[in-house]
């Protein structure tokens, strides 16, 4: 037999009982549709993760107060003492090469007051590394100068959110806001970053230089003289993180005078290590959809064995009569397997107009990210012929090995 005369055939048989067709192809309908939809939104989500957690910065280290034993053996919490300073900045920065940016931070919340209009934000008092450390670029205005870092100047860079809440489509440098009671003229507007990497907003932000922070805003905190909240620093080089790990964690313990054996009065996050875990675990959730949407094609495919074993069944003397006029093996083995393609070739393409269609519509009215390319078009239809040869060629061997006098006087 001609190959047009093999599909030729197996359109005509399929048609013949064309419900049970249709009812067939929708396995693989549901399954095509499904691997490109779920392997979209994977996709997506990840992609949106690793856009967040690159703010974090890959090259970064921050370290806080860690916790310590009091009198008594009471273990105190970070934020019941201060142990980090500036001289400590200042030692990283001098002591580690390999540091490329370093800076001490403090930090709070306050109401931001101007003309009736108000918002409760949190104010950062910054050194100049802090801007590098953390990306941030200004849209108007211009940075802290040396200055306003040593004179403790009243002066304030405004995020985005802030500056809308204040001001909405009034321009806002050169004016005065106060943070609580403490008047300060905006000199800058920080480009908006949106949401961050926990879920926070950003912009929401407003930034002083540190000792203005520990001049006019800390008020009754009762920091030490020189204390810093948190210490935030780069490296030039990726690869020498772990190795800036080490030093910086010796350097503060002689520093702070920990004995050998005690424990660090200080704790050290590695971002670097947060960003590789979660890029992990969101690549981890696309194999699992993927793994899941794949098993309903699985199921598909063997709904057409099942259908592709009882036609087999049914035409036991179509297929006696055709080798007794002298269809070879191979002839009934390929007109049962075209069969078996025809019906995951269609249902494949069927399935792909539908998982397209679906990621688009779950991309702009839901609320997952979905990102939609070629390669997982192509899989689907992979998927789609080698569903159709595996679970088709089962049938269609059988169909083949019948003996075809048997065949003949079956009823």
């Amino acid at each position: 037999m001609k190959f047009s005369d093999v599909i030729r055939t197996a359109v005509h048989a399929l048609r013949g009982n064309w419900m049970r067709s249709v009812l067939t192809s929708l396995g693989v309908i549901i399954g095509i549709a499904a691997v490109i939809v779920m392997v979209s939104v994977g996709q997506g989500t990840q992609s949106e993760i690793d856009k967040m957690v690159s703010g974090l910065g890959s090259q970064r280290l921050d370290i806080s107060p860690g916790s310590r034993r009091g009198p008594g053996g009471v273990r105190q919490s970070a934020s019941s003492f201060y142990t980090l300073t500036e001289g400590d900045v200042e030692a990283i920065r001098s002591d580690i090469p390999e540091v490329q940016y370093v800076s001490g931070s403090l930090n709070g919340s306050t109401q931001v007051v101007y003309a009736e209009n108000n918002w409760s934000s949190r104010w950062q008092g910054v050194q100049p590394d802090y801007f590098d450390i953390n990306a941030w670029t200004l849209v108007e205005g211009e940075a802290f100068d040396a200055q306003d870092y040593g004179g403790a100047a009243k002066e304030v860079i405004l995020g985005e959110t802030v500056r809308r809440e204040l001001f909405g489509d009034e321009p806002a440098i050169g004016q005065t806001v106060r943070l609580g009671r403490v008047p300060f003229v905006v000199v800058g507007v920080l480009a908006p970053k949106g949401q961050g990497g926990w879920g926070q907003d950003q912009d929401d932000v407003v930034m002083v230089p540190m000792q203005t922070a520990r001049r006019r805003l800390l008020g009754s905190m009762g920091l030490p003289p020189g204390a810093v909240m948190q210490i935030a620093l780069t490296v030039t080089d990726a690869d020498d993180l772990g190795y800036v790990q080490g030093e910086l964690e010796s350097l503060l313990r002689q520093r702070h005078r920990i004995a050998p054996g005690a424990d660090d009065d200080f704790s050290v996050r590695n971002i670097s290590e947060i960003v590789a875990t979660r890029t992990a675990t969101t690549r981890l959730m696309s194999l699992l959809l993927g793994a899941v949407a794949t098993i309903s094609l699985i199921v598909g495919g063997i709904g057409i064995m099942n259908i592709m074993l009882v036609s087999v069944t049914e035409r036991i003397r179509e297929i006696g009569l055709r080798m007794a006029v002298g269809a070879g093996p191979s002839d009934v083995r390929r007109q049962f397997l075209a069969e078996a393609m025809l019906l995951s070739l269609v249902g494949g393409a069927l399935g792909i107009v539908i998982g397209v269609v679906g990621a688009v519509l779950v991309g702009r009215f839901g609320d997952l990210p979905v990102v939609l390319n070629g390669q997982v078009v192509g899989l689907a239809a992979g998927f789609s012929v080698a569903t159709g040869l595996f679970f088709g060629y089962y049938p269609a061997r059988k169909a083949s090995l019948l003996d075809p006098i048997e065949a003949l006087r079956s009823q």
